[in-house]
């Protein structure tokens, strides 16, 4: 079975993709994550190869308490980019959600020397929480 270029089909170009993402993170900015959720479900699908749509998509699942599908995502993300601050960092939660707590925790330890004072926040966080 060949691969639909949907992209094609639907006759779009970045702009139209952009257009997407940016309707979809204000719903995630406002926490309607049932609305964000389809649009990120659709920009995986239509760009296969964008690391942010598929790591912001594993985030909106965390968000709605479903870790197993956001690892999902969240290693897709890191198959396409695979030193990414924000993915890592779900990776950690979602790890310590599905009762991984060792693992995420070891994450987290690493994390907390990014330097990105965001994600070393975050990650700081996490093991005072967790740990």
């Amino acid at each position: 079975m060949a691969k639909i270029n949907w992209i094609g089909e639907l006759g779009w170009n970045e702009e139209q993709l952009e257009d997407l993402r940016l309707a979809g993170f204000a719903y995630v900015r406002q926490g309607k994550y049932d609305i964000a959720l389809p649009i990120f479900e659709a920009l995986t699908v239509l760009d296969k190869e964008n690391a942010y749509d598929a790591q912001t998509l594993g985030a909106i699942y965390l968000q709605m308490n479903n870790p197993l599908k956001a690892l999902v995502y969240l290693d897709r993300a890191l198959k396409l980019e695979t030193d990414h601050g924000p993915t890592l960092i779900n990776l950690s939660k979602a790890l310590i959600m599905i009762g991984k707590k060792n693992e995420g925790l070891k994450l987290a330890q690493i994390l907390q020397h990014e330097p990105d004072a965001r994600i070393a926040n975050m990650a700081k966080a996490l093991m005072l929480a967790f740990g």
